[in-house]
């Protein structure tokens, strides 16, 4: 079976440049086939309020009108994943900027929810893996900004965590699939305080106690709900960790970052 790497980044990795230049240089190193996913949204909410476009998020998700789906398109399309682009050809890694709009790459609806208008917020519907197949067999490496579409006209803000996580799905398949979340901390902390209390393996039946003390909270609500959907629907397992370990992990060391399993 052939092996392909998912990785996505976001949180302070985006906004540390010296962080992001090491991270795409060793990204560029990796020699399978490769998809990488990036979020933005730090940036996203600098610009919005230099705009005094107000920002909303509930459960860590931001809630996306007319106004603030032009903000994210232009930071997590436009400029993020170009400056990306642009510094994995600098290593050699012929990489190709994409939003799910492009090639029909990620098909999305608007959501739908009883209580909260999201707004532009879409929830995918599917992932052309045959297209994204015939660019990587080219040696072309995806980067993907959380934009998908509803073909109907009509770009969605994506979460990011989300398309990783259903990217990662779509090619479990067919693929054997090494997922890997990429954040600012070295793992999942029993002290969101201290970076060095890293849970080094985690099963989903434990999560849901984390949760009720308070351990999981806020933002890693959603990535952690993403990465227990990939699990529960063909992934193996998922790494969380910071970006200057993701080679160390890929290369076999075990000490490093959260590994999650069913």
């Amino acid at each position: 079976m052939q092996e392909i790497i998912i990785i996505k980044i976001g949180g302070n990795s985006i906004d540390d440049v010296h962080a992001l230049s090491n991270f795409l240089e060793d990204f560029s190193n990796i020699t399978l086939s490769k998809i990488l996913i990036h979020g933005g949204g730090k940036m996203a909410t600098e610009l919005a309020q230099k705009l005094n476009i107000e920002t909303k998020q509930i459960d860590g998700r931001r809630i996306t009108d007319e106004a603030t789906l032009g903000v994210v398109t232009m930071v997590y399309a436009g400029l993020i994943n170009k400056k990306i682009v642009a510094q994995l050809q600098k290593n050699n890694c012929n990489a190709l900027g994409l939003t799910g709009a492009d090639a029909n790459s990620i098909l999305a609806h608007k959501r739908i929810n009883q209580e909260i208008d999201y707004g532009f917020v879409g929830d995918i519907d599917a992932i052309n893996v045959e297209f994204l197949q015939s660019i990587l067999d080219k040696n072309i490496t995806p980067v993907f900004a959380p934009i998908t579409h509803d073909k109907n006209g009509i770009l969605l803000n994506t979460n990011a965590d989300t398309i990783a996580s259903e990217m990662a799905i779509a090619f479990s398949k067919m693929y054997k699939v090494t997922f890997v979340y990429c954040f600012d901390k070295k793992g999942l902390l029993l002290d969101i305080n201290n970076n060095e209390s890293v849970i080094q393996h985690i099963k989903t039946s434990e999560i849901e106690q984390l949760k009720q003390k308070q351990i999981i909270t806020h933002g890693m609500l959603p990535k952690i709900d993403n990465i227990i959907h990939a699990l529960k629907n063909g992934v193996e397992k998922v790494i969380l960790c910071n970006v200057q370990d993701v080679l160390s992990i890929l290369n076999g060391n075990s000490i490093f970052g959260t590994t999650f399993t069913i």
